[in-house]
């Protein structure tokens, strides 16, 4: 009999189903589930092999904007929304190039946003939804997005229980390993 790792992997799941659920709810509380693909993307896999776990998140492969979410974007004119963030706007690295311009567009139109003109003989009408997107998108270039940490604070959280719990675990997976062993019949 190898030793199973039974225990331990519940922990693991228990630990992932935390950090899952408390995210969702931050996203919720954020407004920041507008088409919930986000919040779908939050899934994990949970690998066992006869001596190893290992705990993947899915979240760059079915969303990868979720980081810029969470650690937030430093604006091309201003950092006060994110000034800790790996990413700032105009630096050529970090996402596709127009991607926020694109998710923008779709996010006003999902939500049926527009802007009302300001101009004179124009005032009251509606902008078009590509201008307003347009705005938002050169508002949020300039001055980044604000960080939410809607992931990375509920990992820390349960994180921090976690070395306790698989110490925990997998003594018990030991402790059933041990049992079974001394079970057995002596040749």
């Amino acid at each position: 009999m190898q030793l199973r790792q039974d225990n331990v992997k519940a922990s693991l799941e228990k630990f992932a189903n935390g950090v899952v659920q408390q995210a969702k709810a931050n996203l919720v509380r954020e407004k920041k589930n507008v088409t919930g693909n986000l919040s779908e993307s939050l899934q994990y896999e949970i690998e066992v092999g006869p001596n190893s776990l290992a705990l993947r998140w899915k979240m760059d492969e079915l969303a990868p904007y979720w980081k810029f979410q969470d650690y937030g974007v430093k604006g091309k004119s201003s950092s006060t929304k994110a000034p800790s963030s790996p990413f700032r706007f105009g630096s050529g690295q970090g996402g596709m190039r127009g991607g926020l311009t694109r998710a923008i567009n779709q996010w006003v139109r999902a939500k049926r946003f527009q802007f009302q003109s300001r101009e004179q003989g124009k005032k009251g009408q509606f902008l078009s939804y590509d201008a307003t997107a347009f705005l938002i998108t050169r508002s949020i270039y300039n001055k980044g997005i604000r960080t939410t940490s809607f992931f990375t604070n509920p990992f820390r959280l349960e994180f921090k229980q976690l070395p306790q719990e698989i110490a925990q675990a997998y003594a018990l997976d030991v402790a059933d390993f041990l049992r079974f062993t001394l079970q057995q019949p002596k040749e």
